[in-house]
């Protein structure tokens, strides 16, 4: 089964930004890239879904653009922090679900916390797709590129999988396959019989990008 297709506005083109946004497109999701430069903007508009000029800091502006609509707003200005913060609180204002930012600083993520923004993140411009697949699947916590395609991937476990046992993933006919089990600091193996998951549990799961992308397309 496929997945629903997701959308995503991501507030400034620079590298970080403009990553991210190529990496959800490639994901099968719609992004609409917002950004003031209109070099910056016309070198996507063949690329996203949508690509508007505007300045995000102006709330009249950005409201036109319907924020509300979209799962998730990524504010990816760079060194302006105050065009930073202005965005932060347009996109909460005008009613956007989840708000992400891209902080550079202790100090900036301090303040951005105080505004509202749902998660923070801290990445330099190698750091985009590890946010993209983040983004794109949930309950990835985190993951470890191992080489020669190979992650490894913390998934958390969700309220649908309470119960359930490891085995009942079937994990293998996507050639995934599990490592362990984390519950707070404990480790649990994969392969005992009476496992049962919990919510907040995160599996190690070792495999390839396009597989995990299959095995969470069939829990949708």
């Amino acid at each position: 089964m496929a997945a629903s297709r997701k959308s995503f506005a991501i507030i400034g083109l620079g590298t970080f930004g403009s990553t991210v946004a190529m990496e959800l497109v490639r994901f099968g999701n719609y992004v609409l890239g917002i950004d003031i430069d209109e070099k910056r903007a016309n070198r996507l508009a063949d690329t996203l879904s949508e690509v508007i000029i505007t300045d995000a800091s102006d709330e009249a502006a950005l409201r036109e653009v319907g924020l509300a609509n979209y799962d998730v707003v990524l504010v990816a200005v760079g060194e302006d922090f105050e065009a930073c913060i202005l965005a932060t609180m347009n996109a909460r204002l005008l009613g956007a679900k989840t708000i992400w930012v891209k902080a550079i600083s202790r100090t900036q993520h301090r303040i951005l916390s105080k505004l509202g923004a749902d998660r923070i993140v801290h990445p330099e411009s190698e750091y985009g797709q590890h946010i993209a697949q983040m983004l794109h699947n949930p309950l990835v916590k985190d993951y470890v590129k191992l080489g020669n395609g190979f992650h490894v991937f913390d998934i958390e476990v969700s309220k649908r999988g309470a119960g359930e046992s490891i085995s009942s993933l079937n994990l293998g006919a996507f050639d995934l396959r599990c490592l362990g089990l984390m519950r707070g600091t404990k480790f649990f193996d994969c392969s005992q019989p009476d496992l049962l998951m919990q919510v907040g549990d995160l599996l190690l799961i070792l495999g390839r990008r396009v597989d995990l992308r299959r095995f969470s397309d069939s829990l949708t």
